[in-house]
């Protein structure tokens, strides 16, 4: 059995899949640093992230795929499921190995699987877009914490720095404990050591929002309320919209 030890980054698996055609091995595995122990008998190649191998790769694949195509291909890697690599490991195979593009030959079960999982990767990132509520905090910083299904924090930040250029913000996945930081200028990786945020809900500690946080919230509960038409409430067709493990972030629904 032939097991490829990463460092969990999509330079490092471009660097695996490099690694494989140089060394000629097809592997059975790819997988991060912490599952190691579970394979004890395997024979392990401990990939090194080679930006430059990685490009390589990359490149290679806009000579094979659409820009489309190779963006799906980063969409799903962030999914993190369970033997993801080895499913995109495949698809990249077949797409290096086929003379015509195989993006959408959809009858390719390995090909349909990389569209379906793409769909809901795109899907969770639209809803982190959706639903955020950011809290603002006592030195002027806008505040949102997210425990999403997939690694999607990254596909939102374009949107956010679009949307909300005017104001510092910082958007947070509180499972993977790591977000960004926008300064008004660059948006930055950031991790806390220690910190005021609920790991739960993603709120931050009361002690540490600006005065009038609490005011604004409150206003909008009473807003939300308020403009609620009570013949047409519709409890089904509301948690299909908004599903409700999303509740836990709205102001409104507190």
């Amino acid at each position: 059995m032939h097991l490829f030890i990463y460092d969990k980054t999509f330079e490092g698996f471009l660097t695996a899949v490099f690694d494989s055609y140089e060394m000629k091995i097809l592997p059975d595995k790819i997988i991060g640093q912490e599952h190691q122990q579970t394979f004890l008998f395997a024979e392990t190649h401990d990939v090194v992230t080679d930006e430059q191998k990685a490009e390589r790769v990359w490149k290679g694949l806009h000579k094979k795929l659409s820009d489309n195509a190779c963006k799906v291909l980063f969409v799903v890697f962030l999914s993190e499921l369970p033997d993801i690599e080895l499913i995109l490991y495949q698809y990249i195979r077949k797409a290096m190995d086929s003379k015509i593009s195989i993006e959408s030959n959809f009858g390719d079960p390995c090909v349909m699987e990389v569209s379906q999982l793409f769909k809901k990767v795109a899907r969770e990132a639209e809803r982190v877009r959706m639903f955020v509520r950011f809290q603002k905090t006592e030195d002027n910083i806008y505040f949102a914490g997210f425990d999403p299904k997939y690694n999607v924090i990254p596909l939102a930040v374009k949107h956010f720095k679009k949307r909300f250029s005017d104001q510092r913000w910082i958007v947070y996945d509180t499972h993977r404990k790591y977000g960004f930081y926008y300064d008004l200028h660059e948006v930055s990786e950031v991790r806390f050591e220690e910190s005021k945020i609920n790991p739960i809900t993603g709120k931050i500690d009361e002690s540490v929002l600006s005065e009038d946080e609490k005011l604004f919230q409150n206003l909008w509960k009473i807003y939300f309320k308020e403009i609620e038409i009570k013949e047409r409430h519709n409890p089904k067709l509301h948690k299909q919209l908004v599903p409700k493990r999303f509740w836990k972030y709205l102001t409104e629904k507190q």
